[in-house]
């Protein structure tokens, strides 16, 4: 859908144009594992001008341990606790974009923080796209069952429909690069949500 000639002035704006914008509030990017959250928020945050958190991370760099070993160690609830404790911290900074793990956004009190500190975008991406990306990572905790594929699947399906909650679904074409998608989601972001970014004064 076209956007606006109001609308290409705000892209215009938000990439670098003579007026520059600031962000009022964080872009949070949810999804599945494989959907490129990390991946294209870093891209977004650098077209901003902002930084750019992925949650994960940050979960990692507290624990000094990998995800998987936290998973093997203390538990996926264990694990889900401390999740929402840094994405907590990590929205009460100053906006910018941040990468949550694909989990996150099933616990309600994720959303009631996300929701009165960003805007969420759901990065929805076709199930032989993630499986395609997904497949070459056998790190991924919740994949370690007899059947990653249909494991994937499954969580694809339970997840949907609260991923759908996202203030923005963004639908990944698989053959976009990663600048192209950052572009359009840019797009998308100011036409849907032109109150995201105010005049610096």
């Amino acid at each position: 859908m076209a956007i606006s000639e109001r609308s290409r002035h705000s892209v215009t704006r938000l990439t670098g144009g003579r007026m520059t914008q600031v962000l009022t509030r964080h872009i949070v990017l949810i999804g599945m594992m494989g959907a490129g959250k990390t991946a294209i928020g870093s891209e977004l945050a650098r077209r901003l001008r902002v930084p750019f958190t992925d949650s994960d991370a940050e979960i990692e760099a507290a624990a000094a341990m990998s995800i998987s070993e936290i998973f093997a160690r203390d538990g996926e609830a264990f694990f889900r606790a401390r999740e929402a404790q840094v994405l907590s911290r990590l929205l009460a900074g100053a906006p910018g974009v941040v990468s949550t793990g694909g989990g996150a956004w099933m616990r309600p009190e994720n959303r009631q923080i996300v929701a009165a500190r960003g805007l969420s975008v759901w990065l929805n991406c076709s199930p032989e796209t993630l499986w395609a990306r997904v497949r070459q990572r056998p790190t991924r905790p919740l994949l370690q069952t007899a059947d990653p594929k249909g494991t994937l699947l499954r969580l694809l399906a339970e997840r949907s429909p609260v991923y759908a909650l996202a203030d923005l679904e963004f639908v990944s074409r698989a053959g976009d690069t990663i600048e192209a998608t950052a572009t359009r989601l840019i797009a998308e972001l100011t036409a849907a949500h032109p109150t995201l970014t105010q005049e610096k004064p």
